[in-house]
Formats: C-alpha cells, structure tokens, sequence
C-alpha cells in the first residue's frame, strides 16, 4: 500500500508536525514500508497457532503478599528534609 503525499501531510497535521517536502518524502516511504510489511504479517497463516501461545515458560513475575515488619515512623521522618506532625512536608506543587 502506497501512501501518497497528501495522506503523509494529512497524518503530520494530526500530529502537528510541520515538515518540509523531503521529509514528507522521506515519511511517505518509511510508512508505506511499514504499512506493507504489517500487510505481509496479516496475511500469514496462523490458524493452527493458538493465540495464547507462548515460546517462554509461565511465571509470576509478582512476589507474594506477606505480612512483615515496617518501618518506625520516627525512622522514617528522620529522612525528611521538613516535617510536620507526622508527615513529610514539601514544597507546594501549584501556588
């Protein structure tokens, strides 16, 4: 699939890029290279892939929830550039 000029333009100015003729250009082939390149993967034959299929092992990348021991609070703030009460203070985000 071949993008003309016109669609490249279209595409940039919903991505407000403003672009010169050669990179117009120069997108208009990387993307009808992309275009057609996703075009050859659609239309390779995966029905005997199921589509869960992985080539690497199941794992849980997550670590079990266990109930431990946390920090002192006072340990905690010692930290703290500024505190107030039993809170970090900091500096304020929006005026």
């Amino acid at each position: 699939m071949s993008l003309t000029k016109e669609e490249v333009e279209h595409i940039a100015s919903l991505a407000h890029l403003q672009l010169g003729e050669q990179e117009l250009e120069k997108y208009r082939r990387q993307l009808t290279d992309i275009l057609d390149y996703a075009d050859r993967l659609r239309r390779v034959d995966t029905s005997a892939i199921s589509p869960t299929t992985t080539v690497l092992p199941l794992r849980s990348v997550l670590r079990t929830d266990e109930i431990r021991e946390s920090l002192a609070r006072d340990d905690v703030l010692a930290n703290a550039p500024e505190r107030d009460r039993q809170m970090f203070r900091i500096p304020p985000v929006f005026e």
